[in-house]
């Protein structure tokens, strides 16, 4: 039922007052004409005829007013009406112009307003659908004849469904249509109670889903099937109804099927009979039909079929179906059987081995307990060599002071005699003299320096600093001696840095080069410098004649020379070798018999250091020596003499203490030194630099000072070093000396 408009009520109750004005004037009338009729007065008629006339030209105007006031309201009612019938004109022709359907029920539920497009949903009860027409009737009617997707079994049922689900109207759902279309309702409350219902149809966007479900399924087939292909065990799928739904080709090829089998046994009992009849496997049940049954689980059997053995196991699927897969194991039972007996076989072999071993071990038990006692004897003979060895390094170097001793004052003799005028066979004899000195020193040296290696006295001081100086000094020194022997010597000197220590890497050079120069004796000496990544070669090549392969270690022994040369000791490759073993640098040899010899010695980069240049002084003339005092502190009277003969020779004047008591008695006498010269090992267990000491404080003053000692020990180079004292080694070198005294006095 419609609500009543509001200008229609207006009008209707005009309508009443006017009736009522009328009831009320012809009851007015009414009473004047009694009224007259009664009294007979004409004067009272007369004033009830004003008083009445007054009272119905009142009501008249009233009801004129009124019948304005209605005619008005007739207006606004009719412009009213046009107003809305325009309105819903454009509502339905919005509601037309969409392609959704469009359904408005009020808040009875009844039908007010839907286009066609909603129509086309219902195309069976088009002509029974019509506006006031309430929901629940419709969907009756879309149930009987319509019969959308879920009404065909239980039609009450989706009717109750679908008034419940319009009752709540709270979004959307999708339902089938009978024609095939699918159609989305979306239902909304409006705010005066009733439902408005938007009617979508998805048909296409339900087809173009399937469509990709149907691509996607399609490729997972694709990829089920190339994953069986690739399968080396026989698969095989059988849906629900035990229909043969999928395979691999390993199955064709392990059950010898024939070519189009697929057609021929496309279910499970006809391929369970091929097994069992024409293969004649014995499964024992594993092959029976389990697709129905569900929590079936998984089966796995051992099944022979003649001459073959299979692995099968077969699977129920959880929605009905069955999977099953044939492994052939024959070769490798073949193969498990023959490791078994292989197996056997080794075990038996291990069994006669280990009694074999055992007497062995017997055997060896004895010739152990033999080695062990040869090991001691050895290990007892190596600890007294070791001994033997040590008291050698430390007999040598304790005796190194009483063997340097005499040496010394030999040396200083022989050249206080060189610095005279003397006959021509006489100065032969002395140079003569000279040289052996020269040899035996060297000799000594050489001893000496091998004995401290041996007992480690020697520590490398290891640094980073500039190659080429190094050569520089090693070109003046060898020099004069190539160009005495008529030899070109070539040294490359390049600025490159290496680590180790300056003072052993060049004894080593020195000990190369002296043996290059030495056993060369026509064409050239060369020593170069490569760059090999992180480390320096540094090669010492010659052209002499040459070391066979058999005698290149040999070299490196003490007193091991190829030839009977004079000359050498024997000595100089084992300090290399030694000094090289001490420093970690690779000494390398190439050469052959006539081709010369070329001796490598490997060192690491240096890091390069920022230095500070130093500007060279021009060489220093020292003062003449002539009136120059020198004391001389030694203990031995031949070493004074030969001091004194030589340092007078010079023009020095000299004077001699055994210590510090005859020191201070030469000083007390009026010969105040400017040089002290004095051995480190004096008597009494003196030493020279607390002799020095002692001295400087009787005097008040410091004395420059000198000291010689035979010790070549890095403690006492140090101690020196900090005490400022310049340390000669013994026996003391005449030009060495004569230059340090030079540079002192400078």
């Amino acid at each position: 039922m419609s609500r009543p408009d509001p200008d229609e009520t207006d009008i209707d109750a005009l309508r009443n007052e006017v009736r009522k004005l009328r009831k009320i004037n012809a009851a007015l009338m009414d009473r004047v004409e009694r009224s007259s009729d009664m009294a007979g007065n004409a004067f009272s008629m007369f004033e009830t005829a004003i008083s009445l006339e007054a009272m119905v030209r009142d009501r008249t105007s009233e009801l004129e007013d009124a019948l304005g006031k209605l005619a008005q309201a007739n207006v606004d009612l009719a412009q009213a009406h046009g107003l809305a019938d325009a309105a819903r004109m454009r509502l339905r022709d919005a509601i037309e112009s969409i392609n959704e359907g469009f359904a408005l029920f009020d808040a009875d539920d009844r039908l007010v307003l839907f286009n066609e497009a909603y129509l086309s949903f219902w195309p069976g009860i088009v002509g029974q659908i019509h506006e006031g027409m309430s929901f629940a009737d419709m969907v009756r009617l879309v149930a009987l004849h319509e019969k959308p997707g879920g009404s065909l079994i239980a039609p009450d049922r989706w009717v109750s469904d679908r008034l419940a689900r319009h009752g709540v109207a709270d979004g959307g759902h999708v339902q089938a249509l009978a024609d095939g279309r699918w159609v989305q309702i979306n239902e909304l409350r409006t705010s005066e109670g009733g439902i408005v219902g938007i009617y979508t149809d998805i048909t296409e966007a339900k087809a173009e889903d399937a469509r990709e479900r149907a691509r996607e399924l399609a490729e997972r087939n694709l990829i089920l099937q190339a994953t069986l292909d690739n399968l080396s065990e026989g698969v095989c799928v059988f849906d629900d109804e035990g229909r043969l739904s999928a395979w691999n080709d390993a199955l064709q090829r392990l059950l010898d099927l024939p070519d189009g089998w697929s057609q021929r046994m496309s279910t499970h009992a006809e391929l369970v009979a091929w097994c069992r009849t024409r293969l004649g496997m014995r499964d024992k049940g594993c092959l029976d039909w389990r697709g129905d049954a569900r929590n079936a689980g998984r089966i796995s059997r051992l099944c022979p079929a003649g001459a073959r053995r299979f692995e099968v196991r077969s699977t129920a699927m959880e929605r009905g179906g069955q999977v099953i897969g044939f492994t052939d194991v024959t070769d490798m039972l073949h193969a498990q059987a023959t490791l078994r007996e292989t197996a056997d076989t080794l075990e038996r072999r291990v069994s006669e081995r280990t009694a074999e071993l055992v007497e062995v071990n017997h055997r060896l038990e004895g010739e152990v307990a033999e080695r062990r006692a040869i090991e001691a004897a050895l290990l007892e003979a190596k600890t007294v060599a070791e001994k033997a060895n040590l008291s050698k390094t430390r007999f040598l170097a304790a005796a190194s002071h009483d063997l340097l001793q005499p040496l010394n004052a030999a040396r200083l003799f022989v050249a206080a005699l060189g610095d005279r005028r003397l006959a021509l066979p006489t100065r032969a004899l002395v140079s003569q003299t000279s040289t052996a000195l020269d040899s035996v020193e060297d000799l000594l040296e050489a001893l000496l320096e091998i004995s401290r290696l041996d007992a480690g006295a020697i520590q490398p001081e290891i640094s980073d600093f500039r190659l080429d100086r190094l050569l520089a000094t090693l070109q003046v020194e060898f020099a004069p001696l190539a160009l005495s022997t008529g030899l070109d010597l070539q040294i490359g000197a390049q600025p490159l840095w290496v680590r180790s220590d300056i003072r052993l890497l060049r004894r080593m050079l020195q000990n190369l080069l002296s043996n290059a120069i030495r056993y060369t004796s026509a064409g050239s000496v060369t020593l170069l410098c490569r760059e090999e990544g992180d480390r320096i070669a540094i090669d010492v090549i010659d052209t002499g004649p040459g070391i066979p392969a058999d005698k290149q270690l040999y070299i490196f022994e003490e007193f091991r020379r190829l030839d009977v040369r004079p000359t050498g000791k024997g000595l100089g490759l084992a300090i290399v070798r030694r000094a090289a073993d001490m420093l970690g640098h690779d000494v390398l040899l190439q050469s052959a018999p006539g081709e010369g010899a070329c001796f490598t010695v490997v060192v690491p980069r240096g890091t390069e250091r920022s230095e500070t240049e130093e500007i060279e002084a021009g060489a220093a003339r020292g003062r003449s020596m002539t009136g120059l005092k020198i004391l001389i502190i030694d203990n031995e009277r031949s070493i004074q003499s030969g001091m004194r003969t030589l340092l007078g020779g010079w023009g020095c004047e000299v004077s001699t203490a055994d210590g510090y008591i005859e020191a201070v008695a030469e000083m007390d006498g009026g010969h105040r030194p400017d040089v002290i010269l004095v051995d480190y090992h004096l008597k009494d267990g003196e030493t020279g630099d607390a002799t020095v000491a002692r001295l400087q404080d009787h005097l008040g003053s410091a004395v420059p000072a000198i000291m010689i000692s035979a010790d070549r020990g890095e403690e006492l180079k140090a101690r020196m070093a900090g005490l400022g004292i310049p340390l000669l080694s013994k026996p003391v070198k005449p030009a060495q000396l004569r230059a340090l005294l030079r540079t002192m006095l400078t």
